[in-house]
């Protein structure tokens, strides 16, 4: 089969949508959960660092996540597959911090967002790498 048929595109787009749409799900689930049982304070009201970086430390997680799905479920090229993902992260976050540089404490720190900035590759690659790096199984 040529690495450019329809099927291996669609694929290929569904696995760099499911390694997004992962990442964005479990970052915003857990944002909810943790404001709906009283971790983090009421939305839009100002988090003290330590929970900001709770909040890094599961997006990273959700990150590496993302970079192995995407990988996992590509036709081929997973590491590619992964990396794309995580310069859709890259963008994301680029945007992120465009709308939230000059907002209020509520919108999180500076420092936060340049982390996401910063992270959002190599997440995305330690995931690839995660798939890449496993032995494969070998059928009798």
């Amino acid at each position: 089969m040529s690495e450019a048929n329809p099927t291996n595109i669609l694929r290929s787009a569904g696995a760099i949508f499911a390694g997004m749409v992962t990442v964005i799900i479990l970052s915003l689930g857990t944002d909810v959960i943790l404001h709906a049982t009283g971790v983090y304070p009421p939305w839009f009201q100002p988090m003290a660092d330590p929970l900001w970086a709770l909040a890094l430390a599961y997006r990273l997680v959700y990150g590496v996540m993302g970079g192995y799905i995407g990988a996992r479920f590509a036709p081929n090229h997973p590491m590619k597959h992964a990396l794309i993902v995580g310069f859709i992260g890259l963008a994301l976050s680029i945007v992120g911090v465009a709308m939230h540089w000059n907002k209020g404490p509520e919108f999180g720190p500076k420092w936060f967002n340049l982390a996401l900035v910063f992270t959002a590759l190599p997440c995305a690659w330690a995931g690839g790498k995660l798939v890449v790096s496993r032995p494969r199984r070998q059928t009798v």
